[in-house]
């Protein structure tokens, strides 16, 4: 008998590495840490499979993985559903497909009510809750709540982007991002709210957008409670707590909390503007700033007010005028008693103290505390005068000006003073008259 027992032999170290790749079930390929898992069938030695999209082969310690990554090679399919006739390449696999087609979800979080297919995706989202990261990076101290987002982190180290568009130069460190970006060679939408017309080329993108219509907000702050819609707000929103600015520009002494930001800082010193908008020659340093200007064309505004009828182009900005109503202002300065409807607004103040002007022209000697100031006033060097009126022959070089000049053309006089009865066109206006009402010291 002792004859009959073959030797179970672990394959050298030395003859595979350390990370290895394996085809995942959604057919995408993703580097996973070696593990030594007990398995029934016999080991064998390193066998190599030549894959067209990699350069070098891809070793298997097992040979039931080997055979099932051949089956992915071939058209053999051993199983079908039973309700949709699909054909599946595993039995496993059949188990899963089936679990989706019925929608099953057994496995639901103690602390909120969602429900998940597998019992790991249940453990993956508790973290949600707990805030646990027990995946570190070896090369930053950043840790992750998952093995896969750690995984992806590395990438930022090594600079690997190994898949790329075959109908431009980009390429991408990860597939789904590929897949993604070749959807806007096609301009392919086909996920559609089921709420409202609006269609996405990304489902994740579509989920999010529901939210707007729930007001659905999972994530939440563990230090003080404050929850969000998005996950990436969430993780910003942390950084609040913490003061972290870890991204510093390398021609001047900002630092900021994220990277993106630092990208959008740098535009300001190189002057690049990459976005430009396909119905106008308009370009713009800010992917944002684009779209709240694509907006201007269409003059879509579909976020309605509940308890008024005004509408908006952007969800944030219902959120603020929401505020008007409740009289909430939750920002407060800590240098004064002074309170603000929006953290900006906050921001924007708290110069006021220490009489910072980081924003200085070009042109002269002139600085400014907020950078929309400093792009009002280059106005004045290039006498540019984009906002012509519908109505007369003149022009102006803020838009603001525009709709002061609109209402002598239609009589409107919306600021009314609070200490007697009269209104006024424009803001500036009812600001000077109020000094009236002050009393002034002989």
């Amino acid at each position: 008998m002792e004859n009959d027992k073959k030797e179970c032999i672990k394959p050298d170290e030395s003859d595979y590495p350390q990370i290895v790749l394996r085809k995942s079930l959604n057919a995408n390929f993703e580097v996973n840490v070696k593990e030594e898992i007990a398995v029934k069938e016999e080991p064998i030695d390193i066998k190599n499979v030549e894959i067209g999209i990699y350069d070098e082969p891809i070793a298997f310690t097992w040979e039931n993985h080997l055979v099932k990554h051949e089956l992915t090679q071939t058209e053999e399919k051993s199983y079908q559903h039973s309700v949709c006739n699909k054909k599946i390449l595993q039995n496993c696999l059949l188990k899963n497909n089936q679990t989706v087609q019925t929608v099953e979800k057994p496995y639901q979080c103690s602390q909120c009510d969602k429900t998940f297919t597998h019992k790991s995706y249940l453990l993956k989202h508790k973290r949600v809750h707990t805030g646990a990261k027990p995946y570190q990076c070896e090369e930053c101290d950043k840790a992750f709540s998952s093995n896969f987002s750690l995984i992806s982190h590395h990438k930022t180290h090594t600079g690997e982007k190994p898949y790329q568009c075959i109908q431009c130069d980009k390429a991408f460190s990860h597939k789904h991002n590929l897949i993604n970006h070749q959807i806007t060679h096609t301009g392919e939408k086909p996920y559609q709210c089921s709420q409202c017309d609006k269609a996405f080329s990304q489902h994740n993108r579509m989920i999010m957008h529901q939210r707007m219509h729930t007001g659905e907000k999972p994530y939440q702050c563990n230090e003080c409670g404050k929850a969000f819609s998005y996950k990436q707000y969430l993780t910003k929103h942390q950084k609040t707590h913490t003061g972290e600015k870890p991204y510093q520009c390398s021609q001047c002494d900002k630092a900021f909390s994220h990277n993106h930001n630092l990208i959008n800082h740098q535009r300001k010193h190189t002057g690049e503007k990459p976005y430009q908008c396909s119905k106008c020659d308009k370009t713009f340093s800010e992917h944002g700033n684009l779209i709240k200007h694509q907006i201007t064309h269409t003059g879509d505004k579909p976020h309605q007010c509940s308890q008024c009828d005004k509408t908006f182009f952007r969800i944030s900005c219902l959120i603020s005028h929401q505020k008007t109503h409740t009289g909430d202002k939750p920002y407060q300065c800590s240098k004064c008693d002074k309170t603000f409807l929006q953290h900006i607004n906050l921001i924007r103040h708290e110069i006021t103290h220490t009489g910072e002007k980081p924003h200085q022209c070009s042109h002269c000697d002139k600085a400014f505390s907020r950078n929309s100031s400093l792009i009002r006033h280059h106005k004045t060097h290039t006498g540019e005068k984009p906002y012509q009126c519908s109505q007369c022959d003149m022009a102006f070089s803020h838009k603001y000006n525009l709709i002061n000049h609109l209402r002598t053309h239609t009589g409107e006089k919306p600021y009314k003073c609070n200490q007697c009865d009269k209104i006024f066109t424009g803001h500036s206006n009812l600001i000077r008259h109020q000094r009236t009402h002050r009393t002034v010291c002989p």
